[in-house]
């Protein structure tokens, strides 16, 4: 299977039939000029798509927590010092909340609600994706194991990116491969002595770009292993281990570097996300290693 869009084509080519396309990817194959794509399995697509469903329902809830803050805002109500957003004591505070007009009242009360079913529905997802990770093949959940080591990466966010990413050994060759796949390397508009680099390409996987960012914000802490980082590493392989805690070292050290340059924080996060995943592609390998092993012996 190829991708279609990377297809080449000639800009002037104005007749599309058969044939034609039958001989241009015959051409095309034998320059090796086609890319391609991986086609997962029926368990990779199925636990891929309940993850999404469940980043769905997180995008869902942020909306709904969006439109109520919003409209307490609008009506001039804010919560007193010292009280945190969606904490116990916000809740607290939201249940005190009372308008005149009736109007008002059943608005922040359709708004409660909403805010309410969606934080119901991302718990049953979740709860969900624990009880069918146990059903998974052995590989996945070895590698779901061993990427937990990594700070920042607890349960959900493993599975994630193992779903999204499917057999990390056949689909990429290197740490620089996976790296391309999230599209998160900048773009290039070089030529002879001139050379001008732009934004990220964003030319691969959403989904596994936004879990890796959003994980590279841990590493703005100097390396420490916490009493949940702790847990999660008990049974994992020392070699797997041993690379989490050089992704400790090296990406906090990389956020300090260029913090001190000036760049942009949200750029700076971008870049160690895009390093993290060169650590995630040794994990992933060295956790199908493990596995084929053990299934071997």
């Amino acid at each position: 299977m190829v991708a279609p869009s990377l297809v080449p084509r000639k800009p002037g080519d104005r007749v599309k039939t058969d044939r034609r396309d039958a001989l241009k990817l015959a051409r095309s194959h034998r320059s090796d000029d086609l890319t391609a794509v991986w086609v997962p399995d029926e368990d990779s697509e199925s636990l891929r798509d309940l993850v999404r469903a469940r980043e769905a329902a997180k995008q869902d809830q942020l909306r709904a927590r969006h439109r109520l803050t919003k409209f307490l805002l609008r009506t001039g109500r804010r919560p007193p010092g010292g009280v945190k957003a969606w904490t116990e004591g916000y809740a607290e505070w939201l249940q005190q909340i009372h308008y005149t007009q009736p109007a008002q009242e059943a608005t922040l009360l359709d708004c409660m609600n909403e805010v309410q079913h969606m934080g119901y529905r991302v718990k049953r997802l979740e709860e969900v994706i624990v009880e069918v990770v146990k059903l998974a093949p052995a590989p996945v959940q070895e590698v779901i194991r061993g990427l937990q080591a990594l700070r920042g990466v607890a349960h959900i966010s493993a599975v994630t990116i193992a779903a999204e990413l499917g057999n990390i050994t056949s689909r990429f060759e290197s740490a620089r491969k996976l790296m391309g796949c999230s599209g998160s390397f900048p773009s290039e508009d070089s030529s002879g002595k001139r050379i001008r680099k732009g934004g990220i390409t964003k030319a691969g996987n959403a989904h596994l770009r936004r879990i890796v960012v959003e994980s590279a914000w841990s590493y703005r802490h100097r390396p420490a292993i916490g009493a949940k980082l702790r847990r999660r590493q008990e049974g994992v392989p020392a070699e797997i281990t041993e690379i989490a805690w050089k992704a400790q070292n090296r990406l906090h050290r990389r956020y300090m570097k260029l913090m001190a340059a000036g760049k942009d924080q949200r750029k700076t996060m971008t870049a160690i996300g895009r390093e993290l995943l060169g650590f995630i592609w040794a994990i992933g390998i060295k956790a199908e290693a493990v596995c084929t092993l053990q299934l071997a012996a």
